[in-house]
């Protein structure tokens, strides 16, 4: 847990200095829990965060991280074509809102074709495994840049 004002507790220090470290267009994974993070994060830095949820996660993120501008910030796991018409992915309505409430702008979610998204994974900065039960509730997202001013 963080003990920091303006900090969410939930962001566990560990992540806080992943996030410090990123630089604009480095990304990060927040994986559901069937998501493989172990042996997906064999060349980068797999932290666990199974008592939240993606959307819980990702709002304290959205808090600290600027999102890119320039290509898509944010992207989910494709539903593979055996899923199809079965199974549902409103937890992606949940991740797009907070992302534009917190950026102020409207986006949309990049989908990733299942193995395409492990490839892409393996590169991120980190992986973040969660409790989130959603079927296709994983996200990576793309750090952006912040002003002068900001």
């Amino acid at each position: 847990m963080t003990i920091l004002k303006h900090v969410p507790r939930i962001i566990p220090p560990r992540l806080l200095y992943v996030l410090a470290q990123m630089g604009h267009g480095d990304e990060i994974v927040l994986a559901d829990a069937n998501f493989p993070a172990a042996s997906t994060a064999r060349n980068c830095e797999l932290i666990n965060c199974d008592a939240v949820t993606v959307p819980q996660l990702l709002k304290a993120v959205c808090t600290l991280m600027p999102l890119d501008t320039y290509a898509s910030p944010a992207a989910v796991m494709q539903v593979t074509p055996q899923d199809q018409g079965k199974v549902q992915t409103p937890v992606w309505d949940e991740f797009k809102g907070i992302i534009e409430a917190s950026e102020g702008r409207s986006i949309e979610l990049e989908e990733v074709e299942r193995f395409a998204f492990y490839e892409r994974a393996k590169t991120a900065q980190c992986i973040v495994s969660t409790g989130e039960s959603a079927l296709y509730g994983n996200l990576i997202l793309k750090k952006g840049v912040l002003g002068p001013e900001e």
